[in-house]
């Protein structure tokens, strides 16, 4: 598996629940989870007994940010825009 990066995209895989989100916008409080598919960015990289988690910033198509959570590599896919031949 490619090692996630700083500054990667990724999308969920599984819904995130709120209790796991901080929220920066005040009209989601109202959401139960954040649901699988969302788009975001890796902002921080902490290793943890070898086990890697990622902070993700979730952002509109404006760039303003609604949500941040820390994700487990499962719970993550990292999106590619030029294909990568191995």
């Amino acid at each position: 598996m490619k090692k996630v990066k700083l500054l990667d995209t990724i999308a969920t895989l599984k819904p995130i629940p709120i209790e796991r989100l901080q929220l920066l916008e005040a009209d989601y409080t109202s959401i139960e989870s954040l649901p699988s598919g969302q788009v975001g960015t890796i902002v921080e990289v902490y290793e943890q007994e070898e086990e890697y988690h990622y902070l993700v910033e979730f952002a509109d198509t404006q760039g303003s940010e609604y949500a941040m959570a820390t994700l487990r590599a499962d719970e993550i896919l990292v999106l590619h825009y030029d294909l990568a031949i191995a």
